[in-house]
């Protein structure tokens, strides 16, 4: 199973976004994540659809847009129009799961959902036929550098014995240590923050530390 690492511009020097999503991409980035908060649906307002659009113009990697925001459904245009290539949305987002799902198929894109801790991943029975990615959350989403939950493993273990197919992506304290626990677990696409942005060696350091422990 190949193992995808995404680093996430949350953590990176906005001030110069250009050069970090470059550097990721020049480490062996498989992936680039933006994560669009809305200040209502979690605590901190982020990103928005001009900086999915920065990124696009940066890099040719695919773009990953989590939108932790209130009623999704009113921006899944914006977002496919500014260049992501696959749209997250909260299932605790939305009352109309299966209707946002299929917007952003017909807009192009990918579609994945994502689940707080919180929340059982029974919630996703129904779902799973129609998207193309489970994102596990490991921490509380709204800020980064959080520690990572320690019985993730085991919820995406569970994932996996439902699916053997979805891609399941974790977000939230991965990194040199915690990487190998969620692989182990079933997960192959891992987002990375602080590990990989805020890596004393730098960027690139960051991503081999992370591909290095999965050995």
């Amino acid at each position: 199973m190949k193992v995808e690492i995404v680093p996430s511009i949350l953590s990176a020097d906005v001030g110069r976004l250009t050069e970090q999503v470059e550097e990721a991409e020049a480490a062996g980035a498989d992936r680039i994540q933006v994560d669009v908060m809305d200040g209502h649906f979690v605590p901190n307002p982020t990103f928005g659809p001009l900086v999915v659009q920065a990124v696009r113009k940066a890099t040719s990697l695919p773009i990953e847009a989590h939108l932790m925001v209130e009623r999704p459904e009113l921006f899944l245009e914006a977002f496919a129009k500014a260049g992501a290539t696959l749209i997250e949305v909260q299932v605790e987002a939305t009352t109309s799961l299966y209707r946002t799902v299929q917007t952003i198929k017909d807009l192009g894109v990918k579609a994945g959902v994502a689940i707080n801790p919180a929340t059982s991943i029974e919630d996703l029975r129904e779902i799973l036929p129609y998207i193309d990615l489970v994102n596990v959350m490991t921490v509380e989403p709204g800020f980064g550098g959080q520690n990572f939950i320690p019985h993730s493993p085991e919820k995406i273990r569970r994932l996996r014995a439902i699916s053997a197919d979805i891609e399941i992506e974790v977000d939230g304290g991965i990194d040199a240590r915690t990487a190998p626990l969620v692989v182990a677990a079933g997960a192959s696409v891992l987002v990375a923050g602080n590990s990989v942005y805020g890596y004393k060696g730098g960027v690139a350091a960051g991503i081999r530390a992370i591909r290095e422990a999965l050995g």
